[in-house]
């Protein structure tokens, strides 16, 4: 069995995005540290009037897995409404925590869970920098900075 067979699958940061615009019950789950949050920046879903939820996968600055991951995003789920056939898209830096995410949530139940592969920033490029190549900010999709 292959990583990809324990979730629904991946996409695009563009593909998430325009799923999340269409569908009314999708949600975006960034997992990234509160750090990157601050400092890096979030995806503004306010365009399409909806807002990510934010949940560390792994806390900083020890990079250790959050225990409560599972537990806070089904509270925030129910709270939301979403029942386990809802779109969840999963978004991290670029692409590998968002992916253990999606298992996660899968093997909580849910089916629909997507690993956005790009993430928010992408791979490194040529110069050692993120933003450039793929992902949430390279494809121009919206987001703020505190």
């Amino acid at each position: 069995m292959q990583l990809e067979d324990s979730y629904a699958g991946n996409v695009n940061s563009q593909e998430a995005f325009t799923k999340l615009s269409d569908q009314q019950n999708a949600t975006l789950i960034d997992v990234r540290t509160q750090a990157e949050w601050a400092f890096v920046g979030v995806p503004d879903l306010r365009p399409i009037g909806k807002e990510p939820m934010l949940v560390e996968w792994q806390s900083f600055p020890s990079s250790g897995p959050n225990p409560e991951f599972v537990a806070t995003v089904l509270d925030q789920l129910v709270k939301k409404g979403l029942d386990q056939s809802a779109p969840i898209y999963f978004l991290c830096r670029s692409g590998a925590r968002s992916q253990a995410a999606a298992i996660a949530l899968t093997q909580a139940g849910y089916t629909q869970c997507f690993n956005i592969s790009d993430g928010f920033e992408g791979p490194l490029d040529t110069e050692g920098h993120r933003g450039t190549q793929s992902g949430w900010k390279a494809a121009g999709l919206p987001w703020v900075q505190n």
